[in-house]
């Protein structure tokens, strides 16, 4: 029996609400990423409209619409955030070439305002970084390990997930390095991808975005066989778990058409840590604490401004019969 023309038309009303969403959160993410690579910048929202490809006079309430703040709170907030991150990374560097380089206009401007955010001073932050690392970034990060048994898990059956070696409350017994083999210095090549950006609480809902969103949309496009990247933009112990930004990403040809869904950027070339995890699915968080917290402070190398990111591959990553998990953890790293 034929649809009637309402239902007909019904469902090509939500079809094309579809498209049109997926456009504005394609073009609004193009403005966060231009946003992250100009924190130096003065950023005026004309400019930024410009790049959206939306009018200037609604750019604004736009914005705030999307994201939940204000284009002003969005920029003050990643710029004080970024300048903790590279307190806490990049020692040589001193707090005032920080500042600048996060887009504060002076060292005072940039402590009163740090202050605010993080109720301590640059240099306290700074000389706080180990503490910090052993308590609040491990309890957030062992927190959403008991939530999440790891992004891609989606691209197998869960339910023919062999669990039996992972404890009831999502952690592993066995000690990280039987998970983890031996670090190496690589020179990546830069690497062209297409990607979907989520933006929550890192755990279920990441895991919910790959098999719901990604997964389909790879198939559609015959991505099924290529290599995937994750790429978790924020620190949850110092970014609001809603406003976490999570790239995932698969590895697309020069002339690839992504279409409204996706977006299409570089991941960055150069010098990177590159470790081979094999194991529990719910380790894989644990294993990038234990890089963070022992190889890199030993290594004589520190994390420069480009993304960490886990490589797979999403046709053989997860072992459905066993529930063990295989990736790259890519650190990019410079020298002391």
């Amino acid at each position: 029996m034929n649809a009637s023309p309402t239902s007909q038309s019904q469902t090509d009303s939500r079809l094309n609400a579809h498209v049109y969403q997926a456009e504005y959160a394609r073009r609004l993410n193009r403005v966060l990423d231009h946003i992250d690579q100009h924190l130096d910048a003065s950023l005026e929202l004309g400019q930024l409209a410009e790049i959206a490809y939306f009018s200037r006079f609604h750019f604004h309430r736009i914005f705030a619409a999307w994201m939940g703040e204000t284009l002003g709170d969005y920029l003050r907030r990643r710029r004080l955030e970024t300048a903790a991150w590279r307190l806490s990374c990049d020692l040589q560097a001193s707090i005032l070439d920080i500042a600048l380089a996060c887009g504060f206009a002076s060292g005072e401007a940039f402590a009163r305002a740090f202050k605010i955010r993080f109720d301590s001073t640059p240099s306290q932050w700074r000389a706080s970084r180990d503490e910090r690392r052993l308590t609040l970034v491990r309890a957030a990060y062992e927190k959403r390990a008991k939530q999440d048994s790891n992004l891609s898990q989606i691209l197998s059956n869960p339910d023919q997930v062999n669990v039996s070696g992972i404890c009831e409350d999502g952690g592993s017994h066995q000690p990280l390095r039987k998970y983890l083999m031996e670090v190496n210095i690589v020179q990546l090549p830069a690497v062209r991808v297409a990607y979907q950006r989520y933006i929550g609480p890192y755990g279920p809902g990441v895991t919910e975005f790959w098999r719901s969103k990604v997964a389909p949309w790879m198939q559609v496009h015959g991505l099924q066989d290529q290599i995937c990247f994750g790429i978790g933009h924020d620190d949850p112990s110092v970014t609001a778990s809603n406003k976490c930004r999570y790239d995932a990403c698969v590895t697309v040809s020069e002339n690839f058409v992504h279409g409204t869904q996706a977006n299409v950027k570089t991941l960055p070339g150069g010098a990177y840590a590159v470790a081979t995890f094999n194991g529990p699915v719910t380790a894989v968080n644990d294993a990038w604490m234990e890089l963070m917290r022992e190889y890199l402070p030993a290594s004589g190398m520190q994390c420069d401004d480009r993304p960490c990111f886990e490589q797979f591959s999403a046709n053989s990553a997860l072992d459905p019969q066993t529930g063990m998990f295989s990736c790259l953890l890519c650190i990019p790293v410079k020298a002391l």
